[in-house]
């Protein structure tokens, strides 16, 4: 897990300004893969107990833009944020729970780049979403 001294060299190298909200809102997307708006709103305030809801919003927008985590939005979830960024990997998403895992490309490092008809456009990242139930829910026979 990264550290607090190694979430500085990444603001600054992303030329972000060092501050106590970024740097705990960065601290909770490590700590809680997936976790949506709300999640992490908690867990920077268990940093910073007065932290305001939109802080943390600016924090998580200005984060993103940056590329230093990424946003994903699975149909029907709110807005969910990851600390793997840089990489084409997926996510697979329990229809039950809403659980979501990393997947990795099935074939080589990015596959689903290469559209069978781009349109003309210049495509810099694909999205796929795997649906099923989780390993707790189809044991349990949830659906």
């Amino acid at each position: 897990m990264a550290m607090t001294e190694d979430f500085q060299r990444m603001l600054r190298g992303a030329a972000l300004r060092v501050t106590r909200p970024r740097l705990a809102v960065l601290n909770a997307v490590y700590a809680y893969p997936h976790a949506d708006t709300d999640s992490i709103i908690s867990a920077v305030r268990g940093e910073l107990p007065t932290v305001s809801h939109q802080t943390v919003y600016d924090s998580l927008h200005a984060l993103t833009a940056a590329g230093l985590v990424r946003r994903i939005q699975p149909a029907g979830s709110v807005a969910r944020y990851e600390s793997r960024v840089g990489d084409n990997h997926h996510h697979v998403v329990c229809r039950s729970c809403g659980v979501i895992a990393d997947v990795d490309c099935a074939v080589g490092a990015a596959p689903c780049l290469t559209a069978s008809d781009d349109g003309g456009f210049s495509i810099d990242e694909a999205e796929v979403v795997y649906w099923g139930l989780c390993p707790g829910c189809s044991a349990t026979g949830i659906s």
